[in-house]
């Protein structure tokens, strides 16, 4: 231990011990990270919480202990730096920061990594609204894979056992600092790659709390462009190392969650993410006396936490997986067919006559390239159509029967049976009992031409090729899309009561829309956004009617819309308008007040428009004596 080292371990049991007006204690390990530095210490610098930045060395050798002592003598009271001698991995470096931490709260930045400008003062709020041990703040990656399924959305209190965030096993979280003090909770300094595995598990198991801040973009985890970071570097997942690494971390969860369905959930993370995916494509680069011991390291952790609630809970490839632990070759066809490319055409898509979607392709499993690749087979195949909502837990989908085979299929959707949204379109592929799900239209025939919409049942469905991938989608009430529509006018005049008749023709797409799909004549003031609804006659092939009191319209221009509702949002068509078919200019009195109206077709695209104007006796004073 160095000098700064001892010395700052004693200051931090004695007046370090305790900081109240620091919120949060950012540590950052560092070695050989000089490039990086600016960039992470600028973002932690410009929190907006009361912070202090921890700063450990770990004996850097590329001028980047000079950098952090700089800052530190720029930045005194706020970056502390203590320097070690090289311990090789972050976990000794992590724990000596902890010894150093005065803040309620800590956090944990890699140098190469950098902070959301508001990433602190979001994650701090929802802390303190909520009581929270650990806080995560949605994770985006640059180059890196990050974790998704638990940023779905923002959660205040969110349920260990009925959510995934127990998936994200990262240290890049914000704990209660007084939970770790209590339970002892530190990192693994024996490890260089799965240290903060272990330190993020033992937390979870002690908070009572746990919060996610989804809508902002917290953490930047960050690939180095010379790939010198320990998680980059080749091997640093060996398979086998990893599957005897990760058996510590499953036994303290197992030593602190009572048998049952919260432990269930939390080990069928542990066998899904770290024992079973090994058994996928880590499998198939491996060589053949690695993959004997691959297997015998999952069939261990079976046979040792391995219960039917788990394996209830695992996919179907898993549980074939499992059900093959002792016939490796087996193991290698199942991950030959899981790591397969599906390769899909989309070879048609049109409208029949009675109003369904059909879709046709073709599809084959392409094996990866490696020795003695295998032949597969495409066997049952359907269509999958999964409603697009973002906070659903588990994706409404309905399967679709097909014709054909993988050389040719054919797949009928009925509109009228989707209920309103956007439906995503998928290929089930089904290869030895293993099922492989892709979307399907970004490879298309180059004939193939977008079908206009159709509104079936009074309902617009407007099927697409979604940006930037030209997958095929299907927009059930025009949610995204917009709604291709036109409406007509053919006549205006002038009737009794000085109301102005219109009579026109609204289209949506190529066809008429049902008489129950249009809504009302809506007329909006242009520069206010006051809006007028009058009610509309519709008869069967899109012939319409309607009569506005235009007395009833204040002093402005207004501007006339057809609204529609065609099963989702309302969609509006401005008013389109030949100058001859517009009415003359009106003028009338009402007692002192006289009033002029005058319909006219704008210039350029010629929409019908009004301008109302009111003339008082008090208005001709002001003209008078201006």
């Amino acid at each position: 231990m160095t000098r700064d080292e001892a010395a700052g371990e004693r200051g931090s049991a004695r007046e370090e011990a305790s900081r109240p007006d620091i919120d949060v204690t950012v540590i950052v390990p560092v070695y050989n990270c000089r490039p990086y530095l600016d960039r992470c210490l600028t973002s932690l610098l410009v929190q907006r919480v009361s912070r202090e930045i921890v700063v450990v060395d770990d004996g850097s050798t590329d001028g980047s202990a000079e950098l952090l002592d700089l800052y530190a003598s720029y930045h005194r009271g706020v970056i502390r730096v203590v320097h070690l001698e090289h311990s090789g991995g972050a976990g000794r470096p992590r724990n000596v920061g902890l010894s150093h931490a005065r803040g309620a709260y800590v956090f944990f930045c890699d140098a190469d990594d950098y902070l959301g400008p508001e990433a602190l003062e979001r994650m701090l709020a929802m802390a303190e609204r909520n009581g929270s041990d650990m806080v995560l703040g949605k994770i985006v990656g640059h180059d890196r894979r990050a974790p998704v399924s638990m940023f779905r959305e923002s959660a205040e209190r969110i349920a260990l056992g009925d959510s995934s965030v127990y998936n994200s096993l990262s240290c890049f979280k914000l704990f209660r600092r007084e939970m770790l003090e209590r339970h002892a909770i530190r990192f693994d300094e024996t490890l260089l790659v799965g240290e903060d595995v272990f330190f993020t598990t033992h937390a979870y198991c002690h908070a009572g709390v746990i919060s996610v801040v989804a809508d902002y973009d917290c953490y930047h985890l960050v690939a180095r462009s010379d790939g010198s970071s320990i998680m980059q570097r080749p091997g640093s997942r060996d398979p086998v190392s990893w599957l005897r690494m990760m058996k510590g971390p499953i036994e303290l969860m197992v030593r602190h969650v009572r048998p049952g369905a919260l432990r269930d959930h939390l080990l069928r993370r542990h066998f899904r993410m770290d024992a079973l995916s090994n058994l996928g494509r880590p499998f198939l680069e491996a060589e053949e006396g690695q993959r004997k011991e691959i297997a015998a390291e999952v069939a261990d952790m079976c046979e040792r936490w391995l219960t039917d609630g788990v394996r209830d809970r695992l996919s179907p490839i898993d549980r074939s997986r499992l059900a093959a632990l002792r016939d490796i070759d087996r193991l290698v066809r199942l991950a030959h067919i899981e790591s397969a490319v599906v390769r899909r055409e989309l070879t048609g898509l049109h409208w029949e006559q009675e109003g369904g979607l059909v879709v046709s392709g073709r599809v084959a499993l392409s094996a990866l390239e490696q020795k003695e690749r295998p032949e597969l087979v495409a066997g049952g195949l359907a269509l999958v159509l999964r409603l697009r909502d973002g906070g659903a837990k588990r994706p409404v989908e309905l399967v679709l029967p097909v014709t054909g085979d993988h050389e040719g299929f054919t797949g009928v959707v009925d509109v009228a049976g989707l209920s309103s949204g956007v439906w995503d379109v998928y290929l089930n592929v089904e290869c030895e009992g293993v099922t492989r799900l892709a979307r399907l239209g970004a490879d298309r025939d180059g004939r193939i031409v977008q079908p206009v919409p159709r509104v079936i049942g009074g309902v617009v469905a407007l099927p697409y090729f979604t940006r930037p991938h030209g997958n095929l989608s299907l927009d059930v009430g025009g949610h995204v899309v917009t709604v291709p529509g036109n409406a007509r006018l053919i006549r205006a005049r002038w009737a009794l009561g000085h109301r102005l008749v219109l009579d026109g023709e609204v289209s949506v797409g190529a066809a008429s829309p049902g008489t129950r799909t249009v809504r009302h004549l809506v007329w909006r003031e242009r520069w206010s956004g006051r809006e007028r609804r009058e009610p509309v006659e519709v008869e069967a092939g899109g012939a319409f009617a309607a009569r506005q009191a235009l007395g009833r319209l204040g002093p402005g221009t207004w501007d006339a819309y057809l609204e529609l509702d065609l099963g989702g949002p309302p969609a509006r068509f401005r008013i389109e308008a030949e100058a001859e078919a517009i009415a003359p200019p009106r003028t009338w009195w009402r007692g002192l007040v006289r009033r002029s109206v005058k319909p006219y077709a704008t210039a350029g695209k010629g929409r019908l428009s009004t301008v109302v104007r009111t003339f008082t006796p008090r208005s001709f004073v002001r003209r008078v004596f201006r």
